[in-house]
């Protein structure tokens, strides 16, 4: 069974662990190793804080095209950078083909 690991800053994920999730605390200088190493265990969903997204987008892409891990972009305690709801619109954009969230009407 594949496991959940959520990352970021200790503020911003702290509270995960009471839900059972792995928790993995870093920094932005560590976060593409932290991504690499869980991405060559068994987790499937990993959950990364926008700032440290932010630190690594070559690598954030290149799992954009791996069936596992999906990353997923949270806010962290520092606030939302609408970079999480743009990738998922991004995401369904190009599943459906057009953007379903907003109309031009």
């Amino acid at each position: 069974m594949d496991r959940i690991a959520v990352v970021g800053d200790h503020d911003s994920i702290y509270g995960f662990a009471a839900l059972g999730l792995d928790i993995f605390s870093c920094t932005e200088d560590e976060v593409r190793g932290i991504l690499l190493n869980l991405a060559s265990q068994n987790y499937g969903i990993i959950y990364l804080t926008e700032r440290m997204a932010a630190a690594v987008p070559t690598v954030i892409e290149h799992f954009k095209t791996q069936l596992k891990p999906a990353i997923i972009l949270i806010p962290g305690s520092s606030g939302n950078t609408g970079e999480g709801i743009s990738s998922v619109r991004k995401s369904v954009e190009q599943a459906v083909g057009s953007d379903i969230l907003f109309s031009n009407n």
